[in-house]
């Protein structure tokens, strides 16, 4: 206030030279004000002292990265260093473990090391205390060290159905051959194989609890086995047609719990199942569904909390059900958007959204807000900016074959029948990339478990192309070369719950697995692999139920039996040992029985 009562033009020599000035619209920045000040400075000033005193300092204590130096770095990289610093570190590495309540998120072992924590276990203390994100870790580039381990023929007939337990132990294959198998995904050996069904497997599901697998088949049954025992928990038989998808919810709901199944006939089926005694209600909850006649339920998916259903049809439907409603599951959607059969559906990973693909050459992205569902069609004819549209004599229809999601839901993902694979924008509907390196038609599409910038996709040219979702660009292409039969088509592929290792299965009964490091483990395993009780006639009750024929036994009571090649030819001891339960027999309990005849015959 001692200006105040001086003129205009003394009180504005006095104004902060950062203040806005009566005839000037913006500020006077401090950089114009000193470079005024002192013009003889430039503004790479402190650039090129540091870039004088770098190797200077480099000459005294060389740092880890030649050439790599900062005023914000710490230890060898900083360019304020000395060498009592290095001796005694000011920031060591256990300054960088996550901690909660003041103590290291580390394993008590680790932490009380007599070695300092590495780097490893810094990555590995963030992991525990929050999400990891892999792009700070290491490019997609890294995939492309996926090898093959082995191929390993353990069917007669085209294998549709692969999937990998909850810990990424186990491997399940379902085939034409009426078998579900039972893989280690840790070496590739036959571990058990699961008879019942009298016709192809179409769906396989585990539950969560990581204690039963349940198949579908062409038989119009659903069989639930133990994974510890290999006991046939229950048969379910509720459809009259062929069951095509199989789920178990992820919501729980009191004490009982949910598997679901849709078939040919139109139908939608809910079991209820209790997890503590595994006993099934053999009555489900039937929803029927058949607005045109024939109608089939093709399709299916849970929302990632479990809490819906959406489903899809040969009557252009999409329907969506709510698990927690007040009487039971309870539909609330039932739309027909789409002018051609709906053949494939996905929910996303984190929130309420799903994307349908039809027939008709569209797909569309449901959103659940406001108590309403809202739609955005993605069109496959659709071109990127500068591509030359197609002649009208030469326009083909074009079908969605496969939809998917990335990892964190901001891309879809589909396969359309030209070939192509398109990536879209899930928010706005824009098309991002047309990804092509198939020659034939893609039905298989996955997203990486733990990294979003990666997917996989499969088809019956045989190829198994790992994609870069960043660049549009392919990682990795694996071909399914058989020799002497050409290309196998491949069915079905999964990665592991840890994404370090993926499988895939063929139409000509393989089993392939690709993962990182050493497959010496895998060497020790014959390439062909059965049990010599895997094609022996059934005997079935009312309930369909099921007993070894020759010895008037429940399967998985048998003995555990010989492992022979596609022949039937058993193999020599040392490879019978890799059968669970054989690993401890002698030599002369590890060989069948050869009578004069030249029949073979196994001791029981």
């Amino acid at each position: 206030m001692k200006n105040a009562g001086k003129p205009e033009k003394e009180r504005k020599k006095y104004r902060c030279p950062y203040a806005v000035r009566a005839n000037q619209k913006r500020p006077i920045s401090g950089s114009t004000y000193t470079e005024r000040l002192i013009p003889q400075i430039s503004n790479d000033h402190l650039l090129k002292i540091c870039s004088r005193i770098g190797p200077i300092l480099d000459q005294d204590i060389p740092p880890t990265v030649p050439g790599l130096t900062s005023l914000l770095g710490v230890g060898r990289q900083s360019l304020l260093r000395t060498k009592e610093e290095l001796q005694k570190p000011k920031w060591p590495m256990s300054n960088l473990i996550a901690r909660k309540n003041g103590m290291p998120l580390l394993p008590s072992h680790t932490a009380q090391s007599a070695y300092p924590p590495n780097i490893v276990q810094a990555l590995a203390s963030r992991e525990y205390s929050g999400r990891l994100s892999c792009s700070h870790m290491f490019t997609p580039k890294v995939y492309a060290r996926q090898q093959p381990y082995r191929r390993l023929l353990g069917h007669l007939s085209s294998v549709y159905c692969v999937l990998f337990d909850r810990t990424g132990k186990y491997i399940f294959t379902g085939a034409d051959d009426l078998l579900v198998k039972i893989w280690s995904a840790g070496d590739g050996r036959l571990l058990a194989a699961l008879r019942g069904h009298s016709a192809e497997i179409t769906d396989m599901a585990v539950n969560q609890e990581n204690t039963l697998v349940a198949a579908g088949s062409c038989d119009k049954t659903i069989r639930v086995w133990c994974i510890r025992t290999t006991a046939t928990i229950a048969v379910l038989c509720g459809h009259t047609g062929m069951v095509t998808s199989l789920q178990f919810c992820p919501y729980p709901k009191s004490e009982d719990r949910l598997l679901i199944s849709t078939g040919n006939d139109g139908c939608v089926c809910f079991w209820h199942w209790n997890p503590k005694n595994n006993i099934f209600n053999q009555k489900p909850l039937k929803f029927t569904e058949r607005n045109k006649a024939n109608a089939q339920m093709i399709c299916s998916s849970f929302s990632s909390g479990g809490l819906f259903l959406a489903t899809g049809s040969t009557d252009n439907n999409v329907r969506v059900y709510n698990i927690a409603g007040i009487s039971g599951p309870e539909k609330i959607l039932e739309r027909e958007l789409h002018t051609d059969r709906v053949d494939s559906i996905q929910f996303s990973n984190n929130d309420c959204r799903f994307i349908s693909g039809s027939k008709d050459g569209t797909a569309l992205i449901w959103k659940y807000e406001w108590q309403n569902w809202t739609t955005i069609q993605l069109k496959m004819s659709t071109k990127l900016p500068g591509q030359s549209e197609e002649r009208e004599d030469t326009k083909i229809k074009l079908m969605v074959t496969m939809v998917s999601w990335a990892l964190n839901d901001d891309k879809v993902i589909t396969a359309v029948s030209d070939r192509t694979i398109k990536v879209w924008n899930s928010y706005n509907g824009n098309l991002i990339y047309i990804l092509k390196g198939h020659e034939d038609e893609v039905f298989v599409l996955e997203p990486h478990p733990t990294d979003p910038r990666v997917f996989l996709s499969s088809g019956h040219d045989g190829r198994i192309i790992l994609w870069d979702l960043i660049t549009g660009t392919i990682i990795k292409n694996h071909f399914n070369l058989i020799e002497g039969q050409g290309h196998g088509a491949v069915f079905d592929c999964k990665f592991s719950p840890d994404g370090f290792m993926f499988a895939s299965t063929d139409s000509h009964g393989h089993l392939s697995m690709f993962g990182f490091g050493a497959v010496d483990r895998y060497k020790k395993v014959p390439l062909e692999q059965f049990f010599h009780t895997d094609y022996r006639p059934l005997i079935r009750d009312i309930h369909h139920h099921v007993l070894d024929e020759q010895t008037q036994m429940a399967p998985h009571l048998l003995p555990p039996p010989f492992l022979v090649d596609i022949d039937g030819n058993p193999y020599p001891p040392n490879v019978q040992r890799l059968v669970p339960g054989r690993e401890h027999l002698n030599d002369s309990q590890l060989v069948p029985y050869m009578p004069t005849d030249g029949m073979l015959f196994f001791d029981y």
